[in-house]
């Protein structure tokens, strides 16, 4: 398993490893290392935003594919951590809009008296399911910068690369979306 301080860490889940320069790794030897270093924060990463579990690991995994098809085009292997990071979010947002297209077409298809009862939690935890709940309900960049910042705990700078935001809007969504959180869960036992 992979300390926490190695995926934080600038270069990723191979720097120092003894067994070579990931710049010579071929993809699967890379996708190997990076998937043991990286795969369960990853589809935690995406449960947060798309709020589904089989659909997280599913996005990941498609990350992890593009990732071993474009192992041999990228410019810095060393950077591969960060790439997987930023796919898993775009994918998610991917996910989201898929989702937002099906459930609008099937409101207008859906006849008054079909209507379905609500969602039941994905979690069992009542707690952890109104703070995902309030997470959701943030816009898209707070709750992204929020889930980066204090699930993987990435710097700002970090952040900023991942999402391709400066530092200053990496700062201004998590204030906001902190605030939001806070009103959202405003008299709530948590």
């Amino acid at each position: 398993m992979t300390t926490h301080a190695t995926e934080r860490g600038p270069a990723g889940p191979v720097t120092g490893d003894p067994a070579g320069d990931p710049a010579t790794w071929d993809a699967d030897a890379a996708v190997d290392a990076l998937y043991a270093a990286h795969w369960r924060r990853l589809v935690r990463l995406s449960v947060l935003l798309v709020g589904d579990v089989g659909t997280a690991e599913e996005v990941v995994q498609d990350a992890f594919v593009a990732l071993h098809g474009r192992w041999g085009r990228l410019r810095d292997p060393d950077r591969a951590a960060a790439y997987l990071r930023q796919s898993v979010v775009n994918r998610s947002r991917s996910v989201l809009r898929h989702r937002g297209v099906v459930d609008r077409h099937a409101a207008r298809e859906r006849r008054p008296d079909d209507a379905s009862p609500a969602d039941a939690p994905l979690l069992d935890d009542e707690r952890r399911a109104r703070v995902l709940a309030a997470l959701r309900a943030l816009p898209r960049r707070q709750r992204e910068v929020l889930a980066l910042r204090y699930y993987l705990d990435l710097s700002e700078a970090d952040i900023a690369d991942t999402l391709r935001i400066s530092r200053g809007a990496v700062k201004s969504h998590a204030s906001r979306g902190s605030a939001a959180l806070r009103t959202l869960l405003e008299g709530h036992d948590l």
